[in-house]
């Protein structure tokens, strides 16, 4: 890929309350709380990292977590975030705020079946991993064909990075539970005409060991 392009910026937010709890619990479109106080320290490191990039564009999903992300890393660029509806975090349904092993023990047969397959099989009473994809691809795309030419900048949420990623790497939904995602993560991706390159995945250079959870 040669010539203009577009870039994009997926970040994921910063750390949470429920983030950090051990054991871990599942925090889906349904917990919207704040960023925790190692959350924000997380935002202020990525904004500085970013704080020198040329931003054009900076959205958001709608949860706080992401917007307070998204208001940290304009602050040095003078630009208000847009919070958009579809790149919300996944509904975990049922199991929301419980921890893996509270569901291996409440609903073995379905945490096995959704394991096994969660881009296709939901979390119990919500959304699968191809259903946020769905979703979320669109309004990604969307976003990013509003500046051609232009660096965007766009807070999200752990599904729906990896479910985006996926779709960008070309690998099977069903393997994007695998792919990290740090809070603060910065995962750079160019667009030119119908061609989508991710440069980078996953980076969290910008955060100091204690940072990263």
């Amino acid at each position: 890929m040669s010539g203009s392009y577009t870039r994009l910026l997926l970040i994921r937010h910063g750390a949470t309350a429920a983030n950090e709890q051990r054991p871990y619990i599942l925090q889906g479109n349904g917990i919207n709380g704040p960023l925790s106080e190692k959350g924000e320290a997380q935002a202020k490191s990525v904004s500085e990292f970013l704080s020198q990039t040329k931003i054009d564009a900076i959205y958001c999903s709608p949860l706080v977590r992401a917007q307070q992300t998204a208001t940290e890393i304009a602050r040095p660029h003078g630009i208000a975030p847009t919070p958009i509806e579809g790149i919300h975090e996944v509904n975990v349904g049922l199991w929301e705020g419980q921890s893996w092993e509270a569901i291996m023990e409440s609903h073995p047969e379905e945490y096995k079946t959704f394991i096994n397959a969660s881009g296709e099989i939901p979390y119990l009473g919500g959304e699968s991993y191809q259903d946020v994809l769905n979703r979320s691809k669109p309004v990604i795309e969307g976003l990013v064909e509003k500046h051609p030419g232009e660096t965007v900048v766009i807070v999200a949420h752990n599904v729906v990075n990896r479910a985006y990623l996926a779709d960008i790497m070309n690998k099977p939904i069903n393997e994007a539970k695998a792919i990290r995602q740090v809070n603060t993560c910065v995962n750079i991706i160019r667009y030119q005409e119908n061609d989508r390159e991710l440069d980078t995945l996953n980076s969290y250079l910008h955060l100091t060991e204690d940072l990263v959870l």
